[in-house]
């Protein structure tokens, strides 16, 4: 008995030697990931960086709920050299939409919406509608447009920015003026016709912004207050807004572009920038400014089934359908300006419904999108993933999920 004790200490050091090196030994295995390979993560982003690609970025890489990942290289401030930070603020422009959607979501499961809804039923406006036809005799729609048109981009509505006549008239009667409100915006989509049928063609368009109405009229709120109240505060996204409050503005990057030679410049300073100041639109299509890891808090409580933190948003039941592609057979995948092969679009983000040669190596069943100012993210739900890659540069360019996709799940260790 006495042998078997004393000699017992010594099991327990050899035991733990015996961990210790197979933790050093597979120590690779880093919350899912190898951590070798994910450290090329960082690696990449400090190439672009050296090769003035790209001024500066903040990379988000998470797994099953753990960051694995999570850094900031470069500058914020191409004239300073101010740092870039973990904490800094971007303008993430269209990664609005997936928070919008979100938001009519959680009316749907509050039975005040039906995604089958006609959207006259809330803004009478919507009901007497015409398409576009080059003769200039435009004629009546023949169908109304419904919340599911909206959130999937069906709708027959534009962009100022796609191309076409349709797309021209909203640039003449600049339909996304961040001084006029949603309501005034509404006014002046419902006077210039549609680009096609509704439910005939996806057309990226301001079909997020009119669910942004859509949600102030039926809660009763402004849009700005329902997100707050609804969303952000019960997932403790604290810099998430419409605007950028003065004790944040030392934390907010500029955002760059390119010359004609190639050099970087900044094209908007944080320090003029129009996102210092409340706007009257609270643009649900592409209104608001972020960090890196509120966003995480909303894309976990996604991956999440619509939970996070012991905070219920949405039912799992809900989530999936938001994570599921709703284009009609007719329309085989989406793009802008070009063929996104495989890619469909649920309620608020496009979803990789089959594998294709284009997407950088994405996976069936992931879906994301992305902002204006070339910021993006990712969930693949198979794999517990969240990936986030922030900048803000304009034109909007592939760069950091170009080059990081295929690096992170390469990564991954199981």
């Amino acid at each position: 008995m006495n042998i078997t004790m004393k000699r017992f200490p010594l099991l327990l050091v050899l035991l733990s030697l015996t961990f210790s090196l197979s933790a050093i030994t597979h120590g690779a295995d880093h919350r899912g990931f190898d951590k070798k390979k994910l450290a090329k993560v960082g690696n990449e982003v400090q190439r672009l960086i050296d090769e003035k690609f790209i001024a500066g970025a903040v990379t988000l890489v998470a797994r099953d709920g753990e960051i694995a990942h999570f850094e900031a290289r470069g500058v914020s401030d191409l004239s300073s050299g101010k740092k870039m930070k973990k904490d800094t603020i971007f303008r993430i422009y269209s990664m609005t939409k997936p928070i919008t959607t979100t938001a009519v979501m959680m009316l749907v499961e509050d039975k005040k919406i039906s995604i089958s809804d006609p959207v006259s039923k809330f803004l009478p406006e919507f009901k007497n509608l015409v398409v576009y036809d080059k003769s200039g005799k435009h004629k009546p729609a023949k169908k109304q447009i419904t919340i599911a048109d909206l959130m999937r981009h069906t709708s027959g509505l534009s962009y100022g920015f796609v191309g076409g006549e349709v797309a021209f008239m909203y640039n003449i009667k600049n339909v996304l003026n961040r001084n006029a409100s949603l309501e005034d915006m509404m006014k002046k989509v419902t006077k210039i016709p549609l680009q096609e049928e509704p439910g005939t063609v996806w057309r990226y368009s301001i079909a997020i912004d009119v669910l942004g109405r859509v949600v102030e009229v039926v809660s009763g709120k402004s849009f700005r207050n329902f997100l707050h109240s609804e969303i952000f505060k019960p997932l403790g996204m604290k810099d998430t807004d419409f605007f950028v409050p003065k004790e944040k503005w030392n934390r907010f990057t500029n955002q760059n572009g390119r010359n004609g030679s190639g050099k970087l410049f900044i094209s908007e300073s944080a320090s003029k920038s129009q996102f210092k100041k409340m706007p009257k639109n609270e643009s649900g299509g592409g209104g608001l400014c972020s960090t890196a890891n509120d966003y995480f808090r909303f894309c976990q409580m996604i991956l999440n089934g619509g939970e996070f933190n012991g905070k219920r948003l949405l039912t799992k039941e809900t989530v999936n359908l938001m994570m599921s592609n709703h284009l009609p057979p007719s329309i085989k995948n989406i793009g802008i300006n070009d063929n996104r092969l495989g890619i469909g679009f649920g309620y608020g983000f496009a979803v990789r419904f089959e594998e294709s040669d284009w997407g950088f190596g994405g996976r069936k069943g992931e879906c994301g999108w992305g902002g204006a100012a070339s910021t993006h993210f990712w969930i693949s739900q198979k794999d517990g993933l969240i990936a986030i890659t922030l900048r803000n540069f304009m034109p909007y360019e592939w760069t950091l999920e170009k080059e990081l996709k295929t690096l992170i799940y390469d990564a991954m260790s199981d």
